[in-house]
C-alpha cells in the first residue's frame, strides 16, 4: 500500500556534535516515534541508528533495550499528549453537555488524528505489546467514566457513585469514541481522505450520540 505523502523533519545526530545527554535522548526518542510509525514495531534499532547517523551501541547507551525505547515512545505519544484540561472540560457543568462533548472531542481529535498517533496505536495492537490496554484503561478512567456521570446528571439519572456504570453505557461511549478514531484509520491506514472537515463530523456524531444514549441509561429514581 502506498504510504501517504507527508513532510517530516529528520534530526540526524552527527558524530562531531557535542550534545547534552538529555537533548540527544530526546532526538533519539522523536526519531523513534517517526520510525516506528512508518515501519511498525518490527522495525530494527540498527536501521533507526542508521537514520540517526549514530552507532547502535550509542543508541543502546540511552535506551538499554528495544523495549525501553518503545516504552519511551508510548510515554511521549500516548501519555504526555493527554491534556488534564480535557477532564475539566467534561465535568464543567456551567457549560451545556453537548458543548462540552464537542469541545473535548474536537481537541482530542486534534491530538490523535495524526499519522504518528494512529499508526503507532494500530501497530502496537497488532504486536500485542500491552500498550493499547494501558492507554484504554487510562481513557476509561479519565474520560469515559466522567462522561457517563455527566450524562446521567444531565438526564436526572442516578449517580455512578450510587449505581455502577452498565455495560451498555460503556459500549455507547466506546461507539462514539471509536467512530472518531476511525476517521484517522481511514486517512492514515486506508489512505482515504475525509470529504468534509473533522469538526463538522464530530459535531454530527456527538449530536447523534446524545440523541440515543438516553435509551440505555438507568431508570430515574422514584421517590
Amino acid at each position: 500500500m502506498k504510504k501517504p505523502n507527508r513532510a517530516r523533519s529528520r534530526t540526524p545526530i552527527r558524530e562531531q556534535q557535542r550534545l547534552d545527554p538529555s537533548e540527544r535522548e530526546g532526538i533519539i526518542a522523536r526519531e523513534a516515534v517517526s520510525f516506528f510509525a512508518e515501519y511498525g514495531f518490527e522495525g530494527q534499532t540498527r536501521e533507526l541508528a542508521r537514520r540517526l547517523r549514530i552507532t547502535q551501541p550509542l543508541l543502546y547507551r540511552y535506551f538499554p533495550s528495544k523495549e525501553a525505547l518503545i516504552e519511551r515512545v508510548y510515554q511521549e505519544v500516548f501519555v504526555e499528549r493527554w491534556k488534564p484540561s480535557w477532564e475539566a472540560i467534561i465535568t464543567d457543568r456551567s457549560v451545556p453537555l453537548k458543548t462540552r462533548l464537542i469541545q473535548f472531542y474536537r481537541e482530542y481529535a486534534g491530538v490523535i488524528l495524526t499519522y504518528e498517533w494512529i499508526r503507532l496505536f494500530m501497530f502496537a495492537g497488532l504486536k500485542d505489546l500491552g500498550l493499547n490496554a494501558r492507554y484504554l484503561k487510562m481513557l476509561r478512567e479519565r474520560a469515559f467514566e466522567r462522561l457517563i456521570e455527566e450524562i446521567r446528571f444531565e438526564y436526572g439519572r442516578p449517580s455512578t457513585r450510587d449505581l455502577p456504570i452498565t455495560v451498555l453505557e460503556i459500549e455507547m461511549v466506546w461507539g462514539l469514541h471509536a467512530a472518531i478514531f476511525y476517521l484517522g484509520v481511514r486517512k492514515f491506514i486506508y489512505s482515504m481522505p475525509l470529504e468534509t472537515d473533522v469538526n463538522s463530523i464530530i459535531d454530527a456524531k456527538v449530536t447523534t450520540f446524545l440523541g440515543g444514549i438516553r435509551s440505555v441509561l438507568p431508570a430515574k429514581e422514584t421517590v
